[in-house]
């Protein structure tokens, strides 16, 4: 395995000095060892995308080649940046991409997993984009760095590193900035779920917010009709709930958010308030990290999501602390006509025996859209 400090070094005998992305498990060691050591030469994205147009606007500004780290599920999200603007025949901007390969042929993986990870690739090699799998003895790695380092300065293109389970050592990150909340978000889901009726559907977006709510109806015996869990497609859970409460304006439809995937995509809270979708809900569970891929702080704590919420349009956001004032402001969510918000500020962290879905995608979808139809 390959200890952080080495491949920053590397990094950095190779003139790589700018650092962003959005954290993922496969790179957690990394991500907060650059976390800790980077300074504000490292930015923790609200998308990745947005991570490489961070890193052409570096390279810009400096002729050095910047890193851009990611989960292979944010793949998508890079293409239009990598292909419109880096790609060597539009403005031939060196770019080291660090890619965690869920989902890698071979291994076992989440659903959500498996078909980005069959396609890494492919999508590399469709974009002309160089491409090696990080190797874990160390010797070997450094090579890896220093080689497509130099052919991204040598032809001005973005490269790639496929990044393995378990190829970075493990690194013991100093505390993240988050709120010191009374409640955890396993609580405020149950909180906020046992509040609504029997006819209200729910968008539960990626991570454990739809883990959470998949194991407390299973202790309460509900079933999981009621509730679509986004597995993928971080940041969309919002999007797919407003085209729910489009077609069934006689529900009401909540979307049960984190604040890393209200970040990725906030562009959507516009086109909801926009919309003045009167049966959308929106709760935002606050605990200011990317808790699902290891913890790293997201921008969570410094932002108005309430405040965005009302110059978007929103008719009410409400911001609640205590597990006291759920219930109440859970009815007055329900109550009033939307698209409304509450944002609830929890801990981070999840239980360590947390579990997973025990139902596929297809029957979660199933049974959902039996649910709407009924």
């Amino acid at each position: 395995m390959i200890p952080c400090e080495d491949f920053l070094g590397w990094l950095v005998a190779s003139g790589v000095d700018f650092y962003a992305g959005v954290p993922d498990s496969l790179l957690k060691p990394v991500c907060f060892y650059l976390a800790d050591h980077a300074g504000d030469k490292h930015v923790v994205a609200a998308n990745e995308g947005g991570a490489v147009a961070l890193a052409c606007g570096y390279h810009l500004a400096t002729g050095k080649v910047p890193l851009v780290y990611l989960q292979n599920s944010g793949q998508g999200n890079t293409i239009n940046p990598l292909l419109s603007l880096a790609d060597p025949e539009v403005y031939s901007i060196p770019i080291l991409l660090l890619i965690g390969w869920r989902g890698e042929p071979g291994t076992k993986d989440e659903p959500q997993h498996v078909k980005q990870g069959k396609v890494t690739v492919d999508l590399l090699e469709s974009m002309d984009i160089p491409w090696r799998v990080l190797e874990s003895e160390s010797d070997a790695a450094r090579r890896n760095v220093a080689e497509l380092v130099a052919l991204a300065v040598a032809e001005n293109r973005p490269v790639a590193l496929l990044v393995r389970k378990g190829t970075f050592a493990s690194y013991t990150a100093k505390d993240q900035p988050s709120g010191d909340f009374e409640m955890s978000r396993e609580t405020a889901i149950e909180l906020v779920a046992a509040q609504l009726g029997e006819r209200d559907a729910i968008v539960a977006t990626t991570g454990h917010i739809s883990r959470e709510l998949y194991e407390y109806r299973a202790r309460s015996g509900h079933g999981h009709q009621r509730e679509f869990l986004t597995v993928g497609g971080m940041g969309h859970a919002s999007q797919i709930a407003m085209g729910i409460a489009l077609a069934k304006p006689e529900r009401h439809v909540f979307c049960l958010d984190g604040d890393g995937a209200m970040l990725m995509h906030m562009g959507s809270t516009a086109i909801v308030g926009a919309a003045g979708v009167a049966n959308f809900k929106h709760v935002i569970l606050n605990n200011g990290v990317h808790d699902s891929v290891g913890g790293m702080a997201s921008a969570g704590m410094r932002v108005s999501f309430t405040e965005i919420a009302k110059s978007c349009g929103y008719t009410e956001a409400w911001r609640v602390e205590r597990a006291d004032d759920i219930a109440q402001k859970v009815a007055e969510l329900r109550a009033v006509k939307g698209p409304a918000m509450l944002e609830i500020m929890v801990r981070k962290g999840a239980r360590a025996e947390l579990g997973r879905p025990k139902t596929s995608p297809i029957e979660n979808k199933t049974a959902f859209t039996e649910f709407l139809s009924d």
